[in-house]
């Protein structure tokens, strides 16, 4: 560039600059963006929350950001923080009580869309249901609308008498129980002393349901007989006594003044704890209960309260447990004859049940079955295993089958062993079949391997193959060998061909791949298209082993004998060198004539049997058209043999 350029460019962007500067709206003008406003694009969502009663103030000011953050090109929801922590940005903890000690439980979980519409509802305080309503959709309807209802319930909802968020009283109460039922039950009335024989009572969810019951007094379904004929001094102190509440004796021997103790053991000799401590009232309310024969809480949600472990979700639950008996399907409260306190033997109580298992008769069966053991391998409340088993089956099975567990880690692991599915092949409680096999031979095996095992008419068969006998080749569980097989491959096939191996003795040479017993290198265990089991057909399958004989024949001329090579080598042994079934002059001389002239001519009039024909030739392939070894003398190559040998009849 010149000079002369130089200064015509530094010109120009002098005149550019000073225009710029001249006009500034201009230049802003060109990189400024007009801000679209989110309900531009979110307009269904305008159309539902613009005409609501109730709206959150950051919607109805179109502050969308207060709460999210920008979406950018991908339209997805991202608020600015997770949860309730969005919400406290606003609502100070302690406004909303979470700093009492009883807080909702949706509330402490941080779950305020649970009860609330985020952006506005038609309902105060933004619920998404009004009144009640919001609150039945985690509490079932049912409890709240038996025979008789509550009046405030049925008149003001739920808020009559609980707090939303949070209480210092216990079930969110707004006020202690007593004094709650006492603004609208007076205890000095006539008819409330009569009804409850003059005793100063305080807590009435004691013997009535807040929401509603079946019973007149919205009394609870099960009473204390006592207490549903008013004769409260059969147990307390008289009413006007000094301790009106105090029982008249303490534990069981209270209880025995009306429940005769011989009889409710029945003549049991395993005793529930509780019973054993006296404890009545660890399982059962003195005065009412929502659940049958006055216990705590109905079903299996008494037991659990001290077996947690036993109400543990699993995938395969025990169809007892969800039953109205629940526990005591199977369990007696008290006590019973039978170890775990169980209502019966372990065959009559499982066999209530499972009538068609039990009946089954087979010829062979697990011990455990015939002992009716059926919790040595199933768990009788549940598993997150198929069949109910306590266990991966394998560890349920080495519990009694101890010396597998060591036998079973092999190197080649049947996969079902390896997988610990032991079903798989046996049956867990009888068969017909040894060894508690599902089926006889080859028929077990056809569940897995059926493609494998499809007869093929066409071809061979192996003999133990046909026969189905696959065991006498391969350990159903695992071995240290390839192929899961019995002994090693040499030797487990010396066991039926005995012939080949004894043709081995006294051989020149070996086939190296029948010497390493590689059988199946070259044969197939079980089934193959071509006669004695053959993989492919030569040369094909022995090339697989002499790559450097693959690139040679498929580079040079091949000699025609080289198609079959079983002409001239034998597959397993030979008593000549290099596998040949017979010497090199006799092999030859199936084709080559050596009385003929030209072969006389060729080699001198020597014969044949003194000389050595791969000496000069290649047997299998060769560049040369004589098949000459690509290495030759040089007098050998100029065909001048006078130079080295006496030549002479």
């Amino acid at each position: 560039m010149t000079s002369k350029t130089n200064r015509w460019t530094l010109a120009l962007a002098a005149l550019s600059a000073a225009f710029l500067a001249a006009a500034p709206g201009r230049a802003e003008a060109a990189r400024q963006f007009k801000s679209k406003d989110c309900i531009d694009c979110h307009k269904p969502f305008a159309d539902k929350y613009d005409s609501v009663k109730f709206t959150h103030p950051a919607v109805k000011q179109r502050k969308c950001e207060d709460c999210h953050l920008r979406h950018g090109v991908v339209p997805k929801l991202v608020l600015k923080e997770a949860g309730a922590n969005l919400c406290f940005r606003c609502h100070k903890r302690e406004s909303i009580g979470l700093d009492k000690p009883n807080v909702h439980k949706v509330l402490r979980t941080g779950a305020c869309g649970q009860c609330h519409d985020v952006h506005g509802s038609n309902a105060p305080h933004m619920l998404k249901a009004e009144g009640s309503q919001v609150c039945y959709a985690c509490h079932d309807k049912a409890a709240f609308e038996r025979k008789n209802v509550h009046k405030v319930l049925a008149k003001d909802g739920c808020q009559a008498c609980h707090v939303a968020h949070a209480s210092d009283q216990k079930n969110l109460l707004v006020a202690e129980e007593g004094k709650l039922c006492s603004k609208c039950h007076s205890a000095s009335a006539g008819g409330f002393a009569k009804a409850h024989g003059g005793y100063p009572v305080a807590t009435c969810t004691g013997c009535h349901d807040p929401h509603s019951a079946d019973r007149a007094k919205l009394l609870k379904a099960s009473l204390h007989p006592p207490v549903a004929e008013s004769s409260c001094s059969d147990c307390h102190a008289p009413a006007k006594s000094a301790k009106p509440f105090a029982v008249q004796e303490a534990g069981a021997k209270l209880c025995a003044n009306c429940h005769d103790s011989a009889k409710l053991l029945g003549g049991g000799t395993v005793v529930h704890k509780p019973v054993k401590d006296g404890q009545c009232v660890a399982c059962h309310d003195p005065h009412a209960s929502g659940a049958p024969k006055l216990t705590h809480a109905p079903g299996a949600k008494l037991c659990l309260g001290c077996h947690p472990q036993m109400g543990q979700k699993v995938s395969v639950a025990h169809a007892p447990m969800s039953s109205p008996g629940a526990c005591a399907s199977c369990h007696k409260p008290h006590a019973t004859k039978e170890k775990k306190l169980l209502a019966n033997n372990v065959a009559a109580l499982c066999g209530a049940c499972h009538k068609k298992t039990f009946e089954e008769k087979r010829k062979v069966a697990h011990q455990p079955f015939v002992d009716r053991d059926c919790a040595a391998c199933h768990d009788p409340h549940g598993s997150n295993l198929p069949g109910m088993v306590k266990a991966r089956l394998d560890k349920v099975c080495f519990g009694c089958h101890a010396e597998e567990e060591t036998r079973f880690i092999k190197t080649h692991t049947h996969k079902p062993v390896l997988d610990g599915r032991c079903g798989a092949c046996h049956s867990g409680h009888g068969s017909d079949e040894p060894k508690l096999l599902k089926a006889r031979g080859a028929k077990l095996c056809e569940q897995c391997h059926a493609g494998m095992m499809k007869a093929d008419a066409s071809g061979t068969t192996h003999a133990p193959f046909a026969k189905g006998d696959c065991l006498t080749c391969h350990d159903a569980h695992g071995s240290n060998t390839a192929g899961m097989l019995v002994s090693e491959e040499k030797t487990l096939c010396a066991r039926c061909h005995e012939k080949t191996e004894k043709a081995v003795q006294g051989a020149t040479s070996i086939h190296a791949a029948f010497s390493a017993g590689d059988c199946t290198k070259c044969h197939s265990p079980h089934q193959a298209k071509l006669k004695k089991l053959m993989l492919a057909q030569t040369p094909d399958v022995c090339v697989t082993c002499h790559t450097k004989m693959k690139e040679k024949l498929a580079a040079e001329k091949r000699h025609q004998p080289v198609e079959d090579c079983l002409a001239c080598h034998g597959p397993h042994s030979a008593k000549q060198p290099k596998l040949a079934v017979q010497r090199a002059s006799e092999l030859c001389g199936q084709c080559h004539d050596e009385k003929e002239g030209k072969f006389t001519k060729a080699h001198l009039g020597i014969a044949a049997s003194d000389m050595s024909c791969t000496s000069c030739h290649d047997p299998h392939a060769s560049k040369d058209p004589k098949m000459f070894k690509d290495l030759q003398h040089a007098p050998f190559a100029s065909r001048d043999c006078g130079n080295c040998h006496v030549v002479e009849k």
